[in-house]
């Protein structure tokens, strides 16, 4: 197989998982959820699928992509999904997007961007805008440092660890 062949390859799978995410927001909205599907896949199988839940679950971190990521590392028994594709109905908002990070997901496809969630009333531009341009002293909610002298205990707790699992 020639890398043209294997990359349109990757982009329809891509296209059939996006698909995917695309059901699974669509019926998460019929059964109470969100209008956000993703999915995690790894050497072209899906390894877990997730809706969003934020109101069906009270809990404001119960997106889509949050949701797979954390079934995809119980699946996968890690907490890195590295090696890993990210699919998800739309572009992620930056809790989402910050997850993945931390994840350490190798890729992430989406099919709506922030903009076609605005107009559904799911404005996450301002989250972009604030991160991107507003000092924090502009934010809507006042982010402060307390210095203590025991401030780097836990880390200090950490790189004594001889038995940590670094990540």
């Amino acid at each position: 197989m020639t890398a043209y062949t294997q990359e349109a390859s990757v982009q329809n799978l891509e296209r059939v998982w996006l698909d995917e995410a695309i059901r699974l927001a669509t019926n998460s909205v019929a059964n109470g959820g969100g209008p956000f599907g993703a999915l995690v896949a790894k050497g072209g199988d899906v390894v877990a699928i997730g809706n969003n839940q934020v109101t069906a679950n009270l809990d404001p971190t119960a997106h889509a992509e949050v949701s797979a990521m954390r079934a995809a590392c119980k699946q996968l028994d890690t907490f890195s999904l590295e090696g890993c594709v990210l699919v998800t109905s739309c572009e992620p908002c930056p809790m989402c997007l910050s997850s993945a990070l931390w994840a350490r997901v190798d890729r992430i496809v989406f099919a709506a961007d922030r903009h076609d969630a605005a107009v559904a009333g799911f404005d996450d531009r301002r989250f972009y805008d604030l991160f991107e341009k507003q000092p924090a002293s502009k934010w809507p909610m006042a982010v402060e440092q307390l210095d203590l002298p025991n401030r780097t205990a836990p880390f200090d707790a950490w790189l004594a660890k001889t038995d940590r699992i670094d990540y």
